[in-house]
């Protein structure tokens, strides 16, 4: 796959991840601990996207690596964050398993990339 094609891609599943998760978690009733954690769970998730993106526009390789350092850190919280709100029953784990396989997902294949640009 050219490196084109593989932007694309995940720039579109990044975002896609980053809707997916707010329109889950934005009918859930108010509460201070679900508050915190929703807003948390949102940023990181969008952090992935917006992030990713970065990537993709890079003026360098020192400034791609930095920014993909930062897509594998937010893709591993955003996991954190949704582990929180389904543990404190804030969620149920099925309402959630697509996008944490998805987070799981992304995570895995830009640690692979991080580390194929550290070779």
């Amino acid at each position: 796959m050219k490196q084109v094609e593989f932007n694309e891609i995940f720039r579109n599943r990044t975002k896609k991840l980053a809707l997916a998760v707010i329109k889950a978690v934005e009918g859930l009733p108010y509460s201070d601990a679900l508050g915190v954690v929703r807003k948390q769970v949102i940023r990181s998730s969008t952090s992935v996207a917006a992030n990713f993106r970065a990537v993709c526009r890079a003026r360098s390789e020192r400034e791609r690596f930095a920014k993909l350092c930062i897509v594998v850190e937010e893709s591993d919280e955003t996991l954190f964050w949704m582990e929180m709100m389904t543990d404190a029953g804030f969620i149920q784990k099925e309402d959630l398993e697509p996008m944490y396989r998805e987070a799981e997902e992304i995570l895995k294949v830009m640690a692979a990339y991080k580390k194929k640009l550290q070779g």
